[in-house]
């Protein structure tokens, strides 16, 4: 899972490295934890919640681990200081980074472990899922992003704090509509992940009122005739989706006459490209990251736990995962991991069929926080370093933030803003 020098940016977001596959039913169980248990769900926990880890960048994307392991030391700190869960104290077992992510699951299993976080690419998920969900312990991922984990058959026991993909595709037509485009090429490259979010940005860019006067896929390394296309349409914008390729992408856009202030970049194709581009080739280009920056407080408590820490990517979403849980079992009084399934989607705001009528609760910000509304009250509705989660019926988030980047003439960005999109294709 490399990630080329030039994509790594310290103390910032770097891009999601989810790889999209085909995914078949695997976990073998039956009825759906996540919504099937929450009133019926018996303790069967043994009193002390231990919280574990999967590590599954390796080579260049080691970094990554890190970043994970630091939030998830963070998270258990503050909430073993916030009095623990039933006053004992969480536990975060060790992690082995880089061994097989199967064998990783295995021995967390075997560590008795009662919820795991992780892993990094959508590419491991489903041996995760696989192994974990049989032994019903719930597995949250910060960073899965792959479209067709939504539909993974794991008994309710898989959730995750990242966006799916897709979940951009509005995003990426609203930039389009903000510049003042009324039509917008597509250029997108031939993968599930390119047209995944390609579909949803087509789509959502109709829906606008934009004319999209070509979509048009092409393969890494392959990219002129399809860029070529995408600029003889003259659109007032050209949405580049693409993970593999971009960089040529690129280079073929600016051949073909496209100039930055017209670019929009999918989280796949945003990058620190510097010299790789003819000079000003990015100027005003704008480009997609999930989630928002950390904050200067979120990143110091980071560095207290790991001083040596050079990257905070997912580290957000890490440390909201192990919250979450850890609010999950509270209010269930249980650290069995069918009681933090059946509880998640409560306590992170989020609704199913069964609750969509139910009164809206006030965000709590923190473990501290939240943890006086476990037992008693209107409910606790975390939202947390990664912003807002609210959890749906298939353990997807259904807010997402996303930081909008603009290039300089250096072909660099620099952090402009945020967007918040909703359920995809809403």
């Amino acid at each position: 899972m490399g990630i080329p020098a030039t994509r790594r940016f310290p103390l910032t977001l770097a891009l999601m490295v989810g790889a999209s596959m085909a995914l078949a039913s695997c976990s073998g169980m039956t009825g759906n934890a996540r919504t099937d248990g929450a009133a019926t769900a018996a303790a069967s926990g043994d009193g002390v919640l231990r919280v574990g880890l999967i590590l599954d960048n390796t080579g260049d994307g080691s970094y990554l681990n890190d970043s994970q392991q630091a939030a998830a030391r963070l998270a258990v700190k503050e909430i073993n200081a916030a009095g623990g869960l039933k006053a004992r104290q969480v536990e975060l077992l060790p992690a082995t980074a880089g061994q097989d992510t199967a064998a990783q699951a295995h021995r967390l299993v075997e560590s008795e472990a009662d919820v795991v976080i992780g892993p990094t690419d959508s590419s491991h998920a489903a041996e995760a899922i696989d192994v974990l969900s049989r032994a019903r312990t719930p597995l949250i991922s910060p960073a899965n992003t792959a479209a067709g984990l939504t539909a993974i058959d794991s008994g309710g026991y898989y959730f995750r704090t990242a966006a799916a993909d897709v979940a951009q595709g509005p995003l990426l037509a609203k930039l389009a509509g903000d510049g003042g485009a009324t039509t917008v090429s597509v250029l997108y490259q031939d993968s599930a992940y390119g047209k995944d979010v390609a579909t949803a940005a087509a789509e959502a860019a109709r829906q606008a009122g934009l004319d999209v006067v070509a979509n048009t896929a092409f393969k890494p390394g392959e990219a002129r005739s399809a860029a070529a296309a995408a600029g003889a349409a003259a659109p007032g914008a050209v949405i580049l989706i693409a993970r593999d390729g971009a960089e040529g992408a690129l280079q073929e856009l600016a051949k073909a006459g496209v100039p930055g202030t017209r670019l929009i970049l999918s989280d796949g194709a945003f990058a620190r490209y510097g010299s790789a581009l003819a000079p000003k080739a990015l100027t005003g280009a704008r480009a997609l990251v999930p989630g928002k920056l950390p904050t200067p407080a979120f990143q110091a408590r980071l560095l207290a736990v790991a001083p040596d820490l050079k990257d905070v990517s997912f580290a957000a979403e890490t440390f909201d995962a192990v919250t979450l849980a850890v609010l999950a079992a509270a209010k269930a009084d249980d650290d069995s991991g069918a009681s933090i399934a059946a509880n998640l989607i409560a306590v992170s705001g989020g609704t199913t069929e069964a609750t969509a009528t139910a009164p809206a609760v006030t965000p709590c910000l923190s473990y501290a926080d939240c943890l006086p509304a476990a037992g008693s009250g209107p409910g606790i509705n975390y939202n947390g370093e990664s912003g807002p989660v609210a959890f749906d019926a298939n353990g997807d988030i259904t807010a997402a933030t996303y930081s909008v980047f603009r290039y300089g003439d250096d072909n660099v960005p620099a952090a402009s803003g945020t967007e918040t999109a909703g359920r995809a294709g809403s």
